[in-house]
């Protein structure tokens, strides 16, 4: 099978098993709508994202239909989506004719909404009311909207041409085909390259002289081109902030000096812009010369670095001010980067060391946060209590990269056995990514700075309501913690307001349920959660939640009251119609939070921090703890003798038990134990894991350690040093002890059924309490003591 065919069956089972699990009653084509919405705007495709259904008058010549959309921040640009879908066991072919057909739809929606009626015949409640009505009454749309990109989905493959772009009320709209190739080719990098043919460029041909430099450089290569004003316009006409997707800035409207001046040289002296004008640095993966060498033809995957101020301001000035740029001309600084595994550092590089002109934190160029890193780490391995509707434990994953958790899931899933084990412990459902984690955490505390000795907003739910996008960027400034104050009780508080979040979500309702409050679900649950951590004075107890991994039916209820408040709120005060574009604006929120509430705090009072008796936490600044189990867990992999390793080895090899990785590692650590060499951190670490699963799946085989041990001992303790010495805790495992742990966690069910029945073998006698028992035991005593055994 084709890795193509792989991946879309891949993504109809994913369509099969969300719809199964969607409670909001949405057709496959809706969801698979979404999942395309996903994967575009993590590939920087589009940006705030909506999945909205509406169609009119089928089989009609006005027929209009559209499954999404997506306003960008600064109202630049719309995104129309509209789906073909069928559920087909293999990737068919979509025909011109649909493709056609598909666009006049998408069209026809758009013309109707533009044009202020369509508005006046659907009802508020209409899942599509809230765009159109953007569309057709909004005014900074549309004084600001430049392009309109008409999304024609499907998971078919479609090979002839894209319908050509058209103007309607003067917004040129352009159209492209996302199919399953398409999907698949993103799903695999981190977009698709823009790619770009100066011969013909939307029908017209650019003449871009240029110059290579001779360098025998195995890195990169360079170029220096003089680029016409017009076609770096019709660049950003047609890609907009796509073209600028490593640049570290976005446009800054003409604010500051820089663009000021940019835009007075364009108006007033365009003939000298070459001259006043530093240009542009860009990038590439490949360029192609025409025939004589002094032109460039083609260039694949541009991007601009550093230059997006000129860019922008020349095609604005060209825009708004009606200026004549063909006489402008911008130099071009074009590095092709060949190392494609140092693609993004390179480019890092450039951008630091190119911007000058506007001040740029060090923070913008940080691809991978040390405190995002930090929080993936700690998810992996702290695991929700059990439940009394849940007694097994389970982890909420933390996907701080796209596709981390399928590709996790194929690795440690390869037989359905093990698949099954891994949606256990890591259930779909308790996937949180780093922009829901940033909205969850939003919208739970408000956050001032000061800022020129004034307290600023900085943090609200009006952030959240803006948008994943500019709600993280928020997020990652000014509320995510230093990686040294990110510990296990962080992320449990993090986790419990994901639960307040979801539960209040759901508690809302749904149009399709009959049941729902309104239609500002996306503005009333994040305000009503800031509002009610204010009311309650920050002593809401989120590690109850967190232990419990639900919130109560009171607390259920109070949110719900408040919920239903807080809508009509925003309903009668709001100042415009807009009322998700007023509930962005730091004013509505202290509009909200000055407000008189009609609430009960007596009836939530269960639910606050019991101040006589607060809730004990592991944080993170009880660093011994984490020493300490390094060292312990150094200990058990060393009392293992090297002869026994190569045992675990060659058993792990042949039953399939161990992956290919760790087989070749329990062959390195015997290797390192023979010649006493040091442990490092991944070795103990996965050397333990490899442990457990010996443990777990053929015990007898350990057993065995215990008399190789005895019998080479005095020669392991010479080989090993002082790592062969008893380890921290040992002496505290006693057969009482041991029974006392058994007997507590017979019901709670805390510890693993493999690891409770080693300790309950010990205790009936029928297996001996040897240190290799008592070094295990160790971890057992400390988990559940996480989990409050009394000791």
């Amino acid at each position: 099978m084709k890795e193509i065919d792989k991946f879309y069956q891949s993504l109809m089972q994913d369509v099969v098993a969300m719809q199964s699990g969607d409670e909001d009653g949405n057709t496959q084509e809706q969801i698979f709508t979404r999942i395309c919405l996903d994967m575009l705007s993590d590939a920087a495709e589009t940006e705030n994202v909506s999945v909205a259904y509406d169609e009119r008058d089928l089989k009609k010549k006005g027929q209009h239909k559209i499954n999404g959309y997506a306003i960008s921040d600064n109202y630049e640009t719309v995104d129309l989506f509209i789906t073909l879908y069928a559920n087909t066991t293999e990737i068919r072919t979509i025909s011109k004719n649909e493709v056609d057909t598909a666009s006049r739809m998408i069209t026809n929606f758009f013309r109707r909404a533009v044009y202020n009626d369509y508005v006046n015949e659907i009802a508020e409640s209409s899942e599509i009311f809230e765009f159109a009505n953007t569309l057709a009454n909004y005014a900074e749309l549309r004084n600001n909207l430049i392009r309109v990109n008409a999304f024609i989905l499907t998971n078919g493959t479609y090979k002839g041409e894209l319908p050509a772009s058209q103007t309607i009320c003067g917004y040129n709209i352009y159209y492209k085909v996302i199919d399953i190739e398409y999907l698949y080719k993103i799903s695999e990098q981190a977009g698709v390259p823009i790619e770009l043919d100066f011969e013909d460029l939307n029908g017209l041909r650019y003449d871009i002289p240029c110059l290579a430099a001779n360098l025998n450089n195995p890195e990169y290569e360079a170029y220096v081109a003089i680029i016409p004003g017009e076609c770096l316009a019709q660049l950003y006409d047609c890609y907009g902030a796509r073209l600028l997707e490593q640049n570290v800035r976005s446009f800054l409207q003409f604010t500051g000096k820089i663009n000021k001046g940019i835009r007075e040289t364009i108006k007033n002296e365009p003939h000298m812009f070459l001259a006043y004008n530093n240009g542009i640095a860009a990038t590439a993966d490949h360029v192609e010369l025409d025939e004589t060498g002094h032109f460039i033809r083609h260039i694949s995957n541009l991007q601009i670095v550093n230059g997006g101020q000129t860019t922008a301001s020349i095609f604005y000035t060209k825009k708004k001010d009606k200026a004549d740029i063909s006489s402008i001309l911008v130099q071009v600084k074009l590095s092709v980067i060949k190392v494609k595994d140092q693609y993004a550092d390179i480019v890092s590089r450039i951008s630091r060391y190119a911007n000058t002109q506007n001040k740029v934190n060090d923070a913008d160029f940080s691809a991978n946060n040390p405190a995002l890193v930090e929080i993936e780490r700690i998810s992996r391995y702290v695991f929700a209590p059990a439940t009394p509707t849940n007694n097994l434990q389970t982890a909420w994953f933390f996907e701080r990269a796209r596709g981390q958790y399928k590709t996790l899931r194929a690795k440690e899933g390869f037989t359905k056995s093990r698949q099954k084990a891994f949606d256990l412990k890591y259930p779909k459902k308790q996937v949180v990514t780093k922009v829901e984690l940033a909205k969850y955490v939003n919208a739970w505390q408000v956050k001032y700075i000061t800022k020129n000795n004034l307290q600023v907003l900085a943090i609200g739910p009006h952030i959240v309501v803006r948008g994943n996008e500019k709600n993280y960027a928020q997020f990652i400034k000014y509320n995510l913690p230093d990686i040294k104050h990110i510990d296990a009780a962080w992320f449990e508080d993090a986790i419990a307001k994901a639960i307040l979040f979801k539960a209040a979500d759901k508690r809302y309702g749904t149009k399709l349920s009959g049941d729902h409050i309104g239609e500002l679900k996306q503005v009333v649950v994040p305000y009503t959660l800031s509002l009610l951590n204010i009311i309650t004075n920050r002593k809401l107890d989120l590690y109850r939640i967190w232990k419990n991994q639900s919130i109560s039916p009171a607390l259920s209820d109070f949110i719900y009251d408040l919920m239903k408040q807080v809508n009509n709120f925003i309903l009668r005060e709001s100042p415009i119609s807009h009322y998700i574009e007023w509930a962005k604006k730091a004013e509505c929120w202290l509009a909200v939070q000055s407000n008189k509430w009609a609430y009960n705090l007596d009836e939530i009072r269960q639910d606050f921090i019991d101040e006589k008796n607060p809730p004990k936490r592991n944080h993170k600044n009880d660093v011994e703890d984490e020493e300490s189990d390094k060292r312990h867990k150094e200990g058990i992999i060393r009392a293992i003798p090297f002869s026994l390793w190569k045992k675990i080895e060659t058993w792990g090899r042949d039953t399939e038990m161990l992956q290919p990785t760790l087989t070749s590692l329990a062959s390195d650590i015997a290797y390192k134990i023979k010649n006493n060499r040091k442990l490092n951190d991944s070795d103990i670490s996965r050397g333990y894991l490899i442990y457990e699963n010996v443990w777990q799946h053929n015990p007898e085989l350990l057993e065995e350690a215990d008399s190789l041990a005895e019998q080479d001992r005095a020669k392991a303790e010479e080989a090993s040093g002082t790592s062969s010495q008893r380890t921290d805790g040992q002496d505290e495992i006693t057969l009482e002890l041991i029974q006392s742990m058994v007997e507590w966690d017979k019901r709670r069910r805390i510890l693993e059924d493999w690891k409770w029945k080693a300790m309950k073998d010990v205790t009936d006698g029928t297996k001996p309490l040897t240190d290799r028992m008592k070094y295990a035991f160790y971890f057992n005593l400390q988990k559940l003591k996480k989990a409050g055994f009394p000791n």
